[in-house]
């Protein structure tokens, strides 16, 4: 059946990549293309740099790599000439010799338009500079006789500057009609009003409707929380998808008076307490699994740390991929081992107990000659914490299981102070090369502390410098979620 001139059908597939594997990517870009096929789609829009999964970080530079998801993408192209839907899709794309953040629309059997980012966000966790060249400012694709402007996440967020290129301004004056906006944007607190906000300056400036797609899932101390949606051209709420899942969503679009409109379903979203505690869970499911853990094991002290943490593992994997390990000293109370099998009776987790005497007190004898003529203070008391930390991570080594800390924020600062201290007692890095690439000591200490040999840990981001200029409704908080600090056996 064909479609009134006055109507045009996009899906937006707010779908979870894992950075890395460019096949599986490309697969769920073809189910959701078939799904958009089924639904009389004339376009399916995917999020940015969806076929390397976002932020693929160094990878990208890598030029086997590159070639994989060009590859990828022609072949995705090819597909197309099937008469089906068109696709919009971000990836890696090399044009003469320079690398670019780059949104790909397939459509007829080809490669028919590439879009480059032209604004490159260099903070916090966002480290474009230094891996993509800057894109020009160009017009809108043609998709089914219809003008699609598409500016790549950063192009929205800040007005135009010195560093900063107005790609919304040119598309309006160079004939878009739909703004069409793919995007890795990291969870924070309350960011979907950051998000609606800079929506509304961008739709308020150039008088067009506009959907805004964020990717879902885990990658390493991200959480993407999805909650795409669309703002008609008024400023009402075209659509809203929903926040932490999956959702591969159809909206039908309709021109009155010139004008482009669009009525789909809204889907509640979680805000506080709720919204965090899903960030924590999907966290960690997406970091257990696309790494290729078997399960999580955690100590189980009775307290209310490790009982949140066992309860977030238990929701995020199920209760068969979760182990709980009480590790009693003489000064357990039994108060805390009835409570720790309580929890794990209600949880219905795997469950043992492994006493530390020994091991703390083959601790005490083997430095009994060193220690003799001092009097006991906290480095007896925290024997107790490393034989805890061995007896953990043997587990872990032995079975495969990714151990889970259970530590408060306060504790996990303070256990990091101590790790400073230990750290620089026994190792000196270059600082000099350390400070050049933006890197604490107190950064480099949770590298070393983890026994971890990838990069460095990333600082946290603000996003008090993604801010709008108009309508400004909240500051965020910081964009690393506040979830229990999952340590990768060594």
């Amino acid at each position: 059946m064909t479609k009134p001139d006055q109507e045009f059908v996009i899906t937006l597939a707010q779908l979870n990549p894992t950075v890395g594997d460019v096949e599986g990517n490309a697969a769920k870009a073809r189910t959701a293309r078939a799904r958009a096929a089924a639904d009389g789609a004339d376009l399916v829009v995917l999020p940015e740099l969806f076929i390397t999964g976002y932020p693929p970080e160094d990878l990208v530079l890598k030029p086997a790599f590159q070639a994989a998801c060009r590859s990828a993408i022609e072949t995705l192209a090819r597909e197309t000439a099937d008469g089906g839907p068109a696709m919009l899709i971000g990836s890696p794309w090399v044009e003469e010799g320079k690398l670019y953040n780059a949104c790909a629309l397939l459509d007829g059997g080809r490669v028919s338009a590439l879009r480059f980012k032209a604004n490159l966000p260099n903070y916090g966790v966002f480290d474009e500079k230094r891996l993509f060249a800057r894109g020009p400012a160009s017009g809108p694709v043609m998709v089914k006789g219809v003008r699609i402007g598409v500016p790549i996440c950063e192009d929205i967020w800040l007005e135009e500057s010195e560093d900063y290129e107005n790609i919304v301004e040119c598309l309006a004056e160079t004939g878009a009609e739909i703004l069409v906006v793919p995007n890795g944007s990291p969870y924070a607190r309350d960011k979907t009003d950051v998000r609606l906000s800079i929506v509304v300056a961008r739709v308020t400036e150039s008088g067009l409707p506009l959907m805004y797609l964020n990717q879902v899932g885990g990658q390493d101390e991200l959480v993407f929380d999805g909650a795409s949606f669309a703002l008609n051209a008024d400023l009402s709420v075209a659509a809203q998808l929903p926040d932490f899942a999956e959702s591969i969503t159809t909206l039908r679009w309709s021109r009155d008076n010139g004008t482009w409109r669009c009525m789909g379903a809204i889907a509640p979203l979680l805000e506080g307490d709720k919204a965090d505690y899903a960030a924590c869970v999907l966290g960690l499911r997406d970091y257990v699994r696309k790494n290729g853990f078997p399960g999580v094991l955690l100590g189980i002290s009775g307290g209310i740390d490790s009982a949140l943490c066992a309860s977030m593992a238990v929701d995020a994997l199920g209760r068969d991929a979760v182990r709980g390990v009480m590790l009693p000293f003489r000064f357990t109370a039994q108060v805390s081992l009835d409570d720790a099998a309580k929890l794990a009776d209600n949880l219905g987790i795997r469950y043992e107990v492994l006493p530390i005497a020994d091991a703390v007190n083959g601790f005490e004898k083997i430095l009994s000659g060193t220690f003799k003529g001092l009097s006991r203070d906290i480095t007896e008391e925290n024997l107790q914490a490393r034989a805890r930390g061995t007896l953990l991570m043997a587990l872990s080594n032995k079975t495969g299981a990714m151990v889970v800390t259970t530590g408060n924020k306060i504790g996990n600062v303070s256990w990091l102070c101590d790790a400073l201290r230990r750290h620089e007692r026994r190792f000196q890095p270059d600082q000099g090369s350390l400070q050049e690439r933006g890197v604490s000591a107190l950064e480099f200490a949770q590298f070393v502390e983890a026994g971890r040999r990838a990069r460095p840990l990333r600082r946290s981001y603000s996003s008090s410098h993604h801010q709008p200029t108009a309508d400004r409704r909240t500051a965020g908080k910081p964009d690393r979620p506040g979830f229990a600090t999952a340590l990768r056996h060594p």
